[in-house]
């Protein structure tokens, strides 16, 4: 049995949720995944419940599963609520006591959604990058951190950018492993010119590079001009490798090629256990958007594509995790669109479809896709 944890926390995050897990279960009546789900609170959810963003009972399941998938956290209602009480810290929190130090986020772009990103056709056709972001250490967790009073009653803000080897070579290898099974080209970004944690950074991916991967080809680029040339020419990218803050920011701009935060997936997982297991959390990256909630007009394919992640990575079922993916191309080739994705013009043959409609849609398309998988075989 497999067991995994569904967090679907707040905002939109019930919702997409529960699209993918129709998904699981269609897998489950018709393949031999056997994933058993269970539930758990996190987030501003949690907060109102038990008075903490992620309780220890969550967090123990979520240690024992085998795989944890989430929605989305926050939301206005909760922001005059204590920082370290907030929906985010549960999900920070997680990250940490999960160890989960390697995020990969994909940006890829379906050939029916070309139109939909602000970028030229010719630039985006064909792009499918990978950015692998160190997520437990830098400086959104470094210490000292605060806010404090200065004698002349102004105040001042401190927080920590700060990374050991350990942390960067870590997070350097999984990216040079899946580099391996992609284009076999790795780009470490960093800010080495005027900060020593990015010189460290340099450092450290090169000579792990020229010790154990150099049939990977390895370049090196600021962060500033990598944010840069994912607007100029995305295609020259492969696999992007880079720290917390910069990872943050640089996968959200790559998402925007795509066209919508709502049709990518991520992975954040830790490191692999004698078993062979890792820790691993997958969700969409679009958040909590609490201003559509509710009103079934989410995008879940984002949701769905971190459940093809989860087959792919936590349980290496690559034929139903390709076949999860190749429905949801499908789907999109035939027209079908969720308000995000929907042509501002209306779109020629494009239907558009409410959050509910897109899951019931996509389960449909598994039933007719398996036949042909089941003839490839």
């Amino acid at each position: 049995m497999r067991n995994i944890v569904l967090l679907p926390g707040d905002g939109l995050g019930p919702e997409v949720v529960g699209e993918a897990a129709k998904v699981i279960g269609w897998f489950n009546d018709n393949f031999d995944t056997k994933i058993k789900p269970e539930q758990g609170d996190i987030g501003g959810g949690s907060y109102d419940k038990h008075g903490t963003p992620l309780s220890d009972e969550t967090l123990d399941k979520c240690r024992k599963a085998d795989a944890i998938l989430l929605g989305a956290v926050g939301g206005p209602k909760w922001d005059k609520v204590d920082y370290k009480l907030r929906p985010e810290a549960g999900l920070l929190k997680l990250r940490k006591e999960l160890d989960l130090f390697a995020n990969l986020r994909p940006a890829k772009v379906f050939d029916a959604l070309i139109d939909a990103s602000t970028l030229k056709p010719e630039v985006v056709k064909g792009l499918d990058i990978l950015i692998v972001r160190e997520l437990t250490g830098g400086v959104y967790f470094g210490e000292p951190r605060g806010i404090e009073t200065l004698p002349d009653g102004t105040r001042k803000g401190v927080n920590t950018q700060v990374y050991t080897t350990a942390e960067i070579i870590r997070v350097a290898r999984v990216a040079f492993e899946l580099a391996r099974k992609r284009n076999k080209k790795v780009t470490s970004c960093e800010k080495a010119n005027v900060m020593e944690s990015g010189k460290l950074w340099r450092e450290e991916v090169t000579a792990l590079h020229d010790k154990e991967y150099k049939d990977v080809e390895l370049s090196h680029m600021y962060a500033d001009n990598c944010a840069m040339q994912l607007l100029r020419n995305p295609s020259q990218f492969d696999v992007i490798v880079t720290d917390n803050l910069f990872g943050d920011i640089l996968s959200d701009e790559a998402s925007m090629l795509t066209g919508s935060l709502g049709m990518l997936p991520s992975a954040s997982l830790g490191a692999e256990k004698a078993d062979g297991k890792r820790a691993a959390v997958y969700e969409p990256i679009h958040g909590s958007a609490p201003d559509i909630a509710g009103k079934n007009i989410a995008n879940p394919l984002a949701t769905i594509l971190s459940v093809a992640m989860m087959l792919r990575y936590s349980f290496n079922l690559f034929k139903e995790a390709d076949l999860l993916e190749a429905a949801v191309e499908s789907v999109l080739a035939k027209g079908y669109r969720t308000a995000d994705i929907m042509p501002t013009d209306g779109g020629k043959g494009c239907q558009k479809l409410s959050t509910s409609s897109m899951g019931e849609t996509l389960v449909k398309e598994l039933d007719a896709l398996k036949p042909k998988m089941a003839a490839r075989a």
